[in-house]
């Protein structure tokens, strides 16, 4: 099966900031997922590097626009390289000879299909979030995101005519459409943007006179308007697979299920408008949105005039440049489709309880105490004497269930390797393998060996580089291939005693230093 992930495209205005990083770890841990389960994927994610705030930005500072972007896009490739995002194309607005004849085809689509339409408009302008407003958009007077208000503006624009579409729109996200549906995940998300279609769907403006907006893809036909947001950046999807050229990679969107990553104040253009341009266009609709919440910090709204911004670099210089800590963190504090926090106090008092010392000082305390005793691991029989035989396929189920239903908290925290974990530990302390015979201990010590090799496959899409470093500790002969993108977790692996050629164990090291500062300190 094919999978094409996607994540919204980023802003490069400024720096990355966490809501970026939540976003794309988030994706991340679903394509990994997808891979190990054997499935070809295409992961994409890029920058939306047009639009009035990148112009505005870039005369403040004194440089063009081009100049900004490329300035700061690097910005962005640095961290998710640093995060260990597993991404396959990075797709750049900017990008004429890639982005523009996608864009500029599907214009001349949308037009001929009748649905755009030029005239005069005077509407509430946020620039912030790059829109026109409604007055219902508004609280007190202002963005809701931005805390500013919007500017009156009137204009002669392109506008897609979203007014006339909201019955087949709420058929799509409900039932059908012409044979197509859209899924929201989760739920609740979807009876959000329901009640938007309840409300009454306006038009949408699809594009701003050049004298506004210089910085952007030129409309085909009236070079004098430039397009806006929502048919330039929504259609980064099918340019980075090059639609409407003579290199289509058409299979990876005809031919797979696609499922959009995006965040929840981004929603309604992704259920909305991007599936209307689509049917219009006469080009599939995705398959699923998976709409993530906000993230704040300490239980506001993160602000440089709260003093609470958490900068990506900050938390990854704090770990020696190791992302996994912040990938566990956000992975297993942010419910999928909710808001969560960011803690310092809370980061700290999860790296040590759940990293460093149930997880790492469990490896090390196995590891240690089989080398004294050769580092030799006895064959691993069928039934557990203490029920690790049980509990290991019941853990593997739960885990695959979660995961395939996006809810990945619940994979890496209720269940799957915390609970194999938790029982590793408590059983050591009631059992004191140190006083065991030494035949004993090696029976023992294996069949908790044996428990970590599925603590490390249950943690690879969420900390790959610390699952593979619990498997070349163990000395599990396929680790050295979970590195690779064409690895999978096969049914043997899943297997209580799967691995029959795994001889020995390797040498113990930390695999979580303790903290030398305090994260607190931030």
């Amino acid at each position: 099966m094919r999978h094409y992930v996607t994540t919204a495209i980023d802003y490069p205005n400024a720096p990355p900031h966490m809501g970026h990083v939540l976003e794309k770890v988030l994706a991340d841990v679903v394509a990994r997922w997808f891979r190990l389960q054997g499935h070809e994927v295409r992961f994409q994610i890029g920058t939306d590097e047009h639009g009035i705030k990148i112009q505005r930005t870039a005369e403040k500072e004194g440089v063009t626009p081009r100049e900004l972007v490329d300035r700061n896009v690097p910005l962005f490739q640095d961290l998710y390289s640093g995060l260990n995002v597993s991404y396959d194309k990075f797709i750049r607005t900017s990008n004429e000879k890639e982005h523009y004849p996608t864009v500029q085809a599907l214009w001349k689509k949308l037009e001929a299909a009748g649905v755009l339409e030029k005239r005069s408009y005077t509407g509430l302008y946020c620039s912030g979030c790059e829109r026109f407003m409604t007055k219902r958009d508004l609280e007190d007077g202002k963005c809701p995101n931005h805390r500013t208000a919007p500017e009156e503006v009137t204009e002669e624009n392109w506008f897609l005519t979203m007014s006339d579409y909201g019955k087949e729109l709420r058929n799509l996200l409900t039932k059908e459409w012409d044979g197509e549906s859209y899924r929201i995940v989760p739920d609740f998300r979807a009876k959000e943007t329901l009640s938007l279609i309840d409300q009454g769907l306006e038009d949408v403006s699809f594009s701003r006179p050049g004298t506004s907006l210089s910085w952007g893809v030129p409309v085909p036909g009236d070079e004098q308007q430039t397009m806006y947001v929502w048919c330039d950046a929504l259609t980064n999807y099918i340019s980075g697979l090059g639609f409407f050229t003579d290199h289509e990679e058409s299979e990876w969107w005809n031919d797979a299920r696609i499922t959009h990553v995006i965040g929840k104040d981004i929603a309604r253009f992704h259920a909305l408008i991007w599936p209307l341009m689509l049917k219009k266009a006469g080009v599939r609709i995705p398959d699923e949105l998976l709409i993530h919440g906000f993230l704040t910090s300490e239980g506001d709204k993160m602000s440089k005039s709260l003093g609470n911004v958490v900068v990506p670099d900050d938390i990854l210089q704090k770990f020696a440049g190791n992302p996994d800590p912040l990938r566990f963190y956000l992975s297993h504090e942010v419910p999928v489709g909710r808001d969560g926090d960011f803690s310092w106090e809370r980061f700290e008092k999860l790296y040590d309880a759940k990293l460093r010392n149930n997880l790492g000082n469990l490896l090390n305390r196995i590891l240690v105490m089989l080398d004294k005793e050769g580092g030799s691991l006895v064959q691993i029989n069928n039934k557990s004497e203490r029920g690790l035989h049980e509990l290991i396929p019941h853990q593997w189920e739960f885990y695959v269930e979660s995961m395939d239903s996006f809810e990945l908290h619940n994979a890496i925290n209720i269940g799957g390797h915390n609970q194999i974990v938790d029982f590793c530990n408590q059983d050591i302390s009631l059992m004191k393998p140190w006083e065991m015979d030494s035949e004993s201990k090696m029976r023992y010590l294996s069949e908790l060996s044996e428990a970590m090799r599925h603590v490390s496959l249950m943690l690879l899409p969420f900390i790959p580089d610390t699952a593979y470093r619990i498997s070349k500790q163990l000395n599990v002969p396929y680790a050295e291939a979970m590195l690779s993108k064409d690895f999978v977790i096969t049914n043997d692996m899943k297997q209580w005693g799967g691995c029959k050629d795994w001889k020995t164990v390797g040498t113990p090291e930390i695999l979580f230093a303790p903290l030398e500062d305090s994260c607190c300190s931030g």
